[in-house]
């Protein structure tokens, strides 16, 4: 497997991989406070409830390790330059949107955070996603094969 040689990651490229690192921290630390419930005396406490909501638990926690696997996956490829890299960033930044809209529409939480964390993801969705479509400096960038 040969490696053509590309441009650094460097100027523009460094802010949509900053936005992937931070995430990658926060959904690291949401994954180990979610495993954290998993303490026996909670578990003991969840065969108590009713199935539809052990579902909807083992669900979100499923999705929490799911998108942390993609996340990290998404870094490490990123920094090897890989050329998916571009498609998989676009595919991210929309399904962290999506993610953003459900806590705002369904999570129990202050409308003032849910704005807060939608706004976040709209907005980098709404820069990083033109600029890994048009831009020949990271087309150029992302040149290995997967």
């Amino acid at each position: 497997m040969t490696s053509l040689p590309a441009q650094r990651i460097s100027g523009w490229l460094l802010a949509p991989l900053a936005w992937l690192l931070v995430s990658l921290l926060s959904r690291t630390l949401n994954v180990v406070y979610v495993a954290a419930l998993q303490a026996p005396q909670i578990l003991a406490a969840a065969g108590k409830l009713p199935l539809t909501t052990l579902f909807i638990w083992s669900l979100s926690f499923a999705l929490a390790l799911g998108i942390w696997y993609y996340t990290l996956w998404l870094v490490i490829a990123f920094f090897k330059r890989r050329h998916s890299v571009i498609k998989h960033s676009i595919i991210w930044l929309l399904v962290s949107l999506l993610l953003a809209l459900k806590v705002f529409a369904f999570s129990e939480i202050s409308d003032m955070l849910a704005v807060r964390q939608l706004l976040f993801a709209l907005l980098a969705a709404a820069l990083f996603v033109p600029y890994f479509k048009r831009s020949q400096r990271g087309t150029a960038s992302f040149v290995n094969p997967s």
